[in-house]
Formats: C-alpha cells, sequence, structure tokens
C-alpha cells in the first residue's frame, strides 16, 4: 500500500481525456491515496471533451508543490488551457523542483513544454507534439511509458495501465 496520507494532485480543465483523469483516479484511490482534482478555480466544473465533468476539488492558487506526493497531467486539449494558467504552472514548476513525480500522458507533457521539466529528459507524449517536446529539450521516444527520474510520461489512453503501474512504483508501491 502507498503511505497513508499520500496526496496526488490530478489537474483538470475544459476539453480533458476522459480516461486519463478518471483511470489514475480511481486506480490511485484504490491504492489507497487521497486524490486532489486541482483546477485553476475552486469548485468550478470542467467538461471533459465529451462533456463529462470534473468537478476540482481545489484551486491552483489555494495549494503548494508541499501539499502532494505526485502531480498527474492528463491529455485531451486540456493541458493546452492548463499552460495559461500560471498558479497551475507554478505548482508543476514548484514540483519538479521538489524531485516529485510528474506523470503527463498524451497531450499532458505539453505542460511540462511550459516548464524545464523535460529538458535533457527522455520522454514520450502524444506524437503530434513530438516536436514541442523535443523543442523543450527531451529526447522524444516511443514507447508505452517513459520514466527519466522524476518524470514518467506515455502515449495515449492504452497507455494507461503501464502509465499508473510507474506512478505508483515510484510512491513507493513497486
Amino acid at each position: 500500500m502507498v503511505p497513508l496520507g499520500t496526496r496526488v494532485a490530478v489537474l483538470v480543465e475544459q476539453k480533458y481525456e476522459e480516461l486519463e483523469v478518471w483511470y489514475p483516479v480511481y486506480r490511485l484511490r484504490e491504492a489507497g491515496c487521497e486524490v486532489v482534482l486541482v483546477g485553476p478555480e475552486v469548485g468550478k466544473v470542467y467538461p471533459s471533451k465529451l462533456g463529462y465533468p470534473a468537478k476540482s476539488d481545489v484551486s491552483a492558487a489555494g495549494v503548494t508543490a508541499d501539499q502532494f506526493a505526485a502531480c498527474v497531467i492528463p491529455g485531451g486539449f486540456s493541458p493546452d488551457y492548463v499552460r495559461r494558467s500560471e498558479p497551475m504552472l507554478k505548482l508543476v514548476r514548484d514540483l519538479h523542483a521538489q524531485g516529485k513525480p510528474l506523470a503527463a500522458i498524451c497531450h499532458g507533457p505539453w505542460v511540462l513544454c511550459s516548464t524545464n521539466a523535460l529538458r535533457g529528459r527522455q520522454a514520450t507524449g502524444y506524437h503530434s507534439i513530438k516536436d514541442d517536446m523535443v523543442n523543450a529539450g527531451a529526447t522524444f521516444v516511443d514507447r508505452e511509458v517513459c520514466v527519466d527520474g522524476h518524470v514518467i510520461t506515455s502515449r495515449k489512453p492504452d497507455d494507461l495501465p503501464a502509465f499508473v503501474r510507474e506512478l505508483l512504483r515510484a510512491l513507493g508501491m513497486g
């Protein structure tokens, strides 16, 4: 089991990919983590690409990196919106500075492109953001999951089992 009280932030914004939010949320909860949905605004409902709601528990401005053991950055089109929120980026930058696991899937690494978290690392993501990732300093690899230090990346929803397995391992489960 994950150490009691392990809190994991899952970033939410409009147009997120449903599976990339909810699969990690439920797997992390099943493992004993406290999962916190973090959005730009507290209590706001963010619709997925298909309209499925995710209500933020807290705002990024209302929390600090010290309160979390790790962060999940889902894909879909939400990373493009996350990158427009300075408090959301600050949270990710601060988690990175503390060396805490940053798990980004599909278009999620777009958020990491707006930080220095990819610089000098191997990483993967959805093929259409490869150039962005390379320009942010990553060596792009095409595999279901890539772990380089505390940065965990995956390509697409089909990779979710490997993605969450590696995140749980990073949290001390494996």
